[in-house]
């Protein structure tokens, strides 16, 4: 276990480092159009840990390659992450009021407004994918696979797939299997394709990045399980964003299939498994190790 890793630190150094990227490219708010790229950056700049960007720099550093070099490349995750999230909050979706403490882009602004300021986010990651300022710095036969891997991962067979069917789910009894289909899809798929997508730009080998898929997977299930668990006893404060949303929209969640107990149990097996599957990076482990342990203390 990663015991004398200083994550807070780590998480620290590189968070800065991507939120630099992050505005450093971002558009400027001018023109007609000023209004869209400031919600955009309202929203993006409304806080967070950055978990998937810094699983992106952690992958490429635990294979040998420089994360300062596919800075980009994460930046350009977090603005897809961030625009799943404006939407995720919309009344057509999830209807929230909050995110991260602040008021959701769609209260702050107004619907039309955020719909179109998720979906420049989503066309700001793919200007960050392909900016000539990443493609001069790593291997372009690697930066095609990892936009792939990106966008399998966000799409109709990933997180668009799964949020669907969340949805569809809302007031049905649903079982274990369809959960995980769910989970799976929904919030793993990008998690794990954050991941991949570093070691392969870092130049990771072909066992690396299966060892690194099957940590990225096992992690990503936990994430999900960990808020279905937040969404009853975690702390609004901390949260920034209102509990108990899922059990009043009779959300298919771990909690109300098993219980609480059952549910902890879950997340820390997945978490162990997340941990075990590293070993072939000794050391150079820690900070996925830490990050890991992370996700799951979040509920104690």
């Amino acid at each position: 276990m990663a015991i004398n890793f200083d994550l807070k630190s780590y998480l620290k150094e590189k968070k800065e480092k991507i939120e630099e990227i992050l505005f450093k490219y971002f558009p400027e708010e001018k023109g007609y159009g000023a209004k869209v790229i400031t919600a955009a950056k309202y929203s993006l700049s409304a806080g967070g840990k950055r978990i998937r960007p810094v699983l992106c720099l952690a992958g490429c550093e635990v294979v040998g390659g420089d994360w300062r070099n596919i800075l980009l490349f994460a930046a350009g995750i977090e603005c897809i992450h961030t625009y799943s999230l404006i939407h995720d909050d919309l009344p057509a979706m999830d209807d929230d009021d909050y995110r991260r403490g602040k008021l959701s882009c769609h209260k702050a602004f107004n619907e039309a407004t955020a719909i179109l300021a998720g979906d420049g986010l989503q066309s700001l990651a793919y200007e960050f994918f392909t900016h000539p300022d990443l493609v001069k710095k790593v291997s372009k036969t690697r930066l095609l696979k990892a936009i792939y891997i990106i966008s399998k991962a966000i799409g109709f067979e990933g997180m668009v797939g799964g949020q669907m069917a969340d949805l569809l789910m809302e007031g049905k009894k649903g079982s274990i299997k369809a959960l995980k289909w769910i989970h799976f899809n929904k919030t793993t798929r990008l998690i794990e394709a954050s991941i991949v997508s570093g070691a392969l730009l870092g130049g990771g080998k072909t066992k690396e990045i299966k060892v690194l898929s099957s940590y990225g997977k096992n992690l990503g299930l936990a994430f999900q399980i960990v808020d279905d668990l937040l969404d009853i006893i975690g702390d609004e404060k901390k949260l920034g964003k209102k509990v108990f949303s899922d059990v009043k929209k009779q959300k298919l969640t771990y909690p109300a299939l098993l219980g609480l107990e059952k549910t902890k149990e879950l997340a820390e097996a997945y978490i162990n498994k997340a941990i075990s599957v590293l070993s072939i990076f000794g050391e150079k482990a820690q900070p996925l190790k830490a990050i890991a342990e992370f996700v799951l203390n979040r509920v104690y």
